[in-house]
């Protein structure tokens, strides 16, 4: 290796730099891009732009085409498609999301997942709430005490969630936490069954939710739309309010109900 390309390689910030500089380029053109016009227009060495090239090539984010050309890969699809699925469901959710909160008057949140997690990326807040409500936006909880997560574990179906109880251990919050998989398994069927999902003070205790699935066009739960509440407060008749919030939000982002 010669000393240019050694220095070139000192920093991984350099390296997500040239990294980024090379997409860029490629976003450019239409057509596959040779190594020596890629390395000519970012100002890299050919070795490093092809050492790069080929890091992302594994991931996914470059294809090449023909020998010593490269094109953008179809990871980038999939990562855009879920951003803009994630944007036009906020955009989508507020308004529905901010009559409910006027029609309940409780915090109301729309979480979405990430791996074994439920990541909070909306809420109205109730500003009425005696407890820490742990639903802030970019809060995190693990799926199996969350009545979000719930909604995604009935989704993943019986073998994925006997697999995420084997990964995660189904640790608790709480003193209701559900902590075995035979205790959570009862609790996805009756999820399965009334088509909502309840914590009940399983992640902090004094606050229990109501949570119910958002389906984009394709039939993919994406999303779920929660109501949180001090248990003194908790009403279990808000669910078909829920449902029905939850519903209006999956049809503004093209959601179609089958017939029955």
């Amino acid at each position: 290796m010669t000393q240019t390309v050694q220095a070139e390689a000192k920093s991984p910030i350099q390296v997500i730099e040239r990294m980024m500089r090379l997409l860029d380029v490629l976003s450019y053109y239409h057509d596959p891009v040779s190594l020596k016009q890629l390395a000519a227009e970012t100002g890299l060495h050919p070795s490093t732009a092809h050492r790069i090239l080929a890091a992302m090539s594994v991931s996914g984010f470059v294809e090449r085409a023909e020998p010593g050309t490269y094109q953008l890969g179809i990871r980038l699809l999939e990562l855009g498609n879920l951003v803009k699925s994630r944007i036009n469901i906020r955009d989508s959710a507020m308004p529905l999301m901010q009559r409910l909160h006027k029609e309940i008057g409780e915090s109301v949140n729309l979480g979405v997942r990430q791996g074994d997690e439920i990541v909070y990326v909306e809420r109205t807040s109730s500003g009425r709430s005696s407890v820490r409500v742990v639903h802030l936006v970019g809060a995190r909880a693990p799926l199996h005490v969350t009545a979000v997560g719930k909604l995604f574990l009935v989704a993943d179906g019986p073998q994925k969630v006997r697999e995420y109880a084997k990964r995660t251990g189904l640790p608790g919050s709480t003193p209701t936490s559900l902590t075995t998989l035979p205790a959570l398994e009862r609790e996805l069927e009756r999820v399965r069954r009334h088509g909502v999902a309840f914590d009940n003070e399983e992640i902090e205790q004094g606050l229990r939710c109501i949570a119910a699935p958002i389906r984009d066009d394709s039939g993919e739960l994406v999303a779920g739309l929660s109501v949180s509440a001090p248990a003194e407060r908790h009403n279990a008749d808000w669910a078909p309010i829920v449902r029905q919030a939850a519903d209006e939000i999956s049809a503004a982002i093209g959601y179609v109900k089958p017939e029955k």
